[in-house]
């Protein structure tokens, strides 16, 4: 594909604050983007993940699970990952339990493809009995007993208590006793069509919208509260700060490791395809 063919580059990402702040300079030509069009598309990440499936959008926010998928249609940008640093998708239950007792219990997963699923079935084994829902749906279901418990991704890793749910396991700080890693949660990836040029290009984009954010944080958190779900600014800022940082604007060596481990732990366990040589781009 020419460059002149793809001045218009449709970026997925999730309606979450952190995705907001990530793409505000982006979404608001606050950065040079050298005649290229960013037209944003706003999908939960589930969505995205199926609509990567098909090579859909040549820029899109992808968990890193279903990125096992994808790695011959897309390539995984340096910067734009969502780490969990000792901190990460969440089980919670209406009733106090521990691992033992979720054994055999259905639990309601944000979408099949995403990371947090692929951690839970590492952590308590791929026969887990699970049904799908909308991850904004998941808190109130549990609270509600309409499910016996939740796997909570985004703002609800926050304030579950306040829905008097209790935490089983961080799956954060699981795998980080596991492995000694962070967790690395989502990432950025750009459709290796559009060509080497392009590619590098576009990399070199994100990575500024990222920079920007941080480095006028302001205004790009007054933006993302408009994606907080009613977060109070404090807890919003919050959430900001835990998947935007240093680790977003590159994955670095150890980002790096994290990612190469956890594909490759999937593949042992039979639950994604590998193994993968995983390259970063920009």
């Amino acid at each position: 594909m020419s460059l002149a063919a793809a001045t218009t580059i449709r970026v997925g990402h999730s309606p979450d604050s952190d995705d907001a702040f990530m793409f505000y300079a982006l979404t608001h030509d606050k950065i040079d983007t050298g005649g290229l069009k960013f037209v944003h598309q706003l999908e939960d990440i589930e969505t995205l993940n199926r609509r990567a499936l098909s090579g859909e959008l040549e820029v899109s926010a992808v968990s890193i699970h279903a990125f096992a998928y994808l790695a011959d249609k897309y390539a995984l940008l340096a910067s734009g990952s969502s780490m969990g640093d000792r901190y990460g998708p969440t089980l919670v239950t209406r009733e106090a339990m521990n691992l033992d007792d979720l054994k055999g219990r259905t639990i309601a997963i944000p979408g099949k493809l995403t990371t947090a699923y692929l951690t839970m079935q590492l952590c308590l084994g791929k026969d887990t009995p699970v049904v799908v829902m909308p991850f904004d749906e998941i808190l109130p279901a549990v609270a509600e007993g309409k499910v016996e418990a939740g796997l909570l991704i985004h703002e609800g890793q926050l304030y579950y208590g306040d829905k008097g749910l209790h935490q089983v396991v961080d799956l954060g700080e699981w795998w980080f006793q596991q492995t000694g890693l962070p967790l690395p949660l989502g990432g950025n990836v750009v459709r290796r069509d559009l060509g080497t040029e392009m590619v590098e290009k576009i990399a070199r984009m994100l990575k500024e919208s990222i920079q920007y954010a941080l480095d006028h944080r302001a205004e790009a958190l007054e933006y993302a509260l408009r994606y907080a779900r009613d977060l109070e600014p404090a807890l919003a800022d919050r959430f900001v700060g835990m998947y935007v940082n240093d680790w977003t604007i590159d994955y670095g060596p150890r980002g790096r490791e994290a990612v190469r481990t956890l594909l490759a732990r999937g593949a042992e366990a039979g639950l994604v395809p590998g193994p993968l040589d995983v390259q970063f781009v920009g």
